[in-house]
């Protein structure tokens, strides 16, 4: 088995909140290089993943010396969520917008009904990409996970699974409810749509 050496993670972290920031560098010493390939993995830019990577320890300082810490005995799995949360606020904040394709192959855009000739159905466009925006946001948060690390990040299923600690078809499942529940809300919209802008 892998065996770490030196002393263990809480024995830093009560080491450090008794005012040694050396034990607090030896907990970087022995993260850095792991939380940084985690969220260089899901946001495939070197510079970004640098800037998260001091954002996951300022966060873990902020936590500690705030006594907010409730994650005795788990630090690893505790500043790797750190990571993989702040990875995904990035994305969410970003704006980049992919293309997301519902279950029947169609763009989820394409399901909104409005024209690209003028001024006004662009900024019917615009408003559409908002909107859409915020019905992802809305979805249960396995699902929004999901829908996000595959559309926006385009990570494959199998390293969703990995990074989501769930199996492929537990991954496929909640895109897939992740789908369903977009495209019914889109639809409660289209009849909102319908009857502003292209009344029968």
């Amino acid at each position: 088995m892998n065996k770490r050496k030196g002393p263990l993670d809480s024995e830093l972290i009560a080491q450090y909140r008794n005012g040694s920031e050396a034990a607090f560098d030896l907990l970087v010493d022995r993260y850095q290089s792991r939380v940084f390939t985690t969220i260089f993995l899901i946001v495939k830019d070197q510079k970004v993943a640098e800037d998260l990577l001091q954002d996951v320890f300022v966060k873990v300082v902020q936590t500690l010396q705030s006594d907010r810490y409730t994650e005795e005995g788990k630090f690893q799995p505790w500043i790797m969520r750190i990571a993989h949360n702040l990875a995904i606020d990035y994305f969410r904040k970003s704006k980049r917008y992919p293309t997301i394709l519902m279950e029947d192959g169609s763009n989820v855009f394409n399901s909104l009904k409005f024209a690209e000739s003028t001024i006004e159905d662009l900024r019917i466009k615009e408003d559409t990409i908002e909107l859409v925006k915020r019905l992802i946001e809305e979805l249960p948060e396995a699902q929004k996970e999901v829908l996000v690390m595959r559309h926006y990040m385009d990570m494959s299923f199998q390293e969703i699974a990995e990074k989501t600690g769930v199996s492929i078809n537990t991954a496929l499942g909640r895109m897939r409810y992740a789908l369903i529940h977009l495209r019914k809300k889109m639809k409660q919209l289209n009849i909102a749509y319908d009857k502003t802008f292209y009344p029968k």
